[in-house]
């Protein structure tokens, strides 16, 4: 067995605060926590975890609203306004796309081109077509307008470190615009190899011949920086179960630094 096999992604409550002031703070979330509650009898959330460290903060006052949203399973930088003033403005800020966003995802497969960008526009798949996955979504004409610009940061064999940056928000972009592109991100068990890895997490877990087809036990995508004008810049370190995966397959698994292009 591989070490990367050996890999079980437990819940992590943990999230790092890279910065705060009285009107934000800025955290790294780990995987796989979710952001905010969404059934009853989920283990504590990215919101709880604020909630109690903000506490006094709640009490004089602040209203804590998340302004930049990650699935359970992808990790990174991650905003928070502390007050309606603050969260309007950088909702405004999102809105005319003025926010830079950077994830590095490992990918299946050897990109022909090192810069390219993908602009399907995407919808929930259950809309157009039956399927099993509720989240689920599919490069549509009918969908909302979407742009990822990606990047090649390294070749690893079968493998490729890629540069994403997202030019819109919408609901799984990044991992829809992969798979459109023929680069299927490592882990992801909707858009990679068989979306039925999906389903079977969901009834039995982490398997064994899970491991077998995704390698990972959460998607390798990871919000490394994010920067406003006027508000700041803030970076998230690749997480150490990502850093895992590249020194299992590359004798030199350092990332590459952000870049600040465009």
């Amino acid at each position: 067995m591989s070490r990367v096999t050996e890999i079980h992604l437990r819940h992590n409550p943990d999230f790092t605060v890279l910065a705060e002031t009285g009107d934000y703070i800025v955290v790294d979330k780990p995987a796989p926590l979710l952001i905010h509650p969404s059934v009853p009898g989920n283990p504590p959330t990215l919101l709880d975890g604020l909630q109690a460290l903000l506490a006094y903060d709640i009490a004089n006052g602040a209203a804590l609203s998340i302004i930049n949203r990650l699935d359970r399973e992808t990790s990174g930088v991650v905003l928070v306004a502390k007050n309606k003033k603050t969260a309007r403005n950088l909702s405004l800020a999102m809105q005319k796309r003025r926010v830079e966003k950077e994830y590095v995802a490992l990918v299946h497969g050897k990109p022909k081109r090192r810069r390219f960008t993908i602009s399907a526009p995407i919808l929930r798949a259950g809309l157009v077509e039956k399927s099993e996955i509720w989240v689920k979504q599919i490069p549509h004409p009918d969908g909302s307008p979407c742009c990822t610009q990606f990047e090649i940061l390294k070749r690893l064999g079968d493998f490729t470190l890629m540069r994403a940056s997202p030019k819109t928000g919408r609901m799984h972009q990044i991992r829809v615009h992969a798979k459109q592109a023929g680069l299927p991100i490592v882990g992801d068990k909707i858009y990679g190899p068989d979306e039925n890895c999906y389903l079977e997490f969901i009834l039995s877990g982490w398997t064994e011949q899970l491991a077998a087809k995704l390698l990972m036990p959460r998607q390798a995508l990871h919000c490394r920086r994010m920067a406003i004008p006027e508000f700041g810049e803030w970076q998230a370190e690749v997480p150490e179960e990502f850093e895992h995966l590249l020194t299992a397959d590359c004798p030199s698994p350092k990332v590459p630094p952000p870049s600040k292009e465009q």
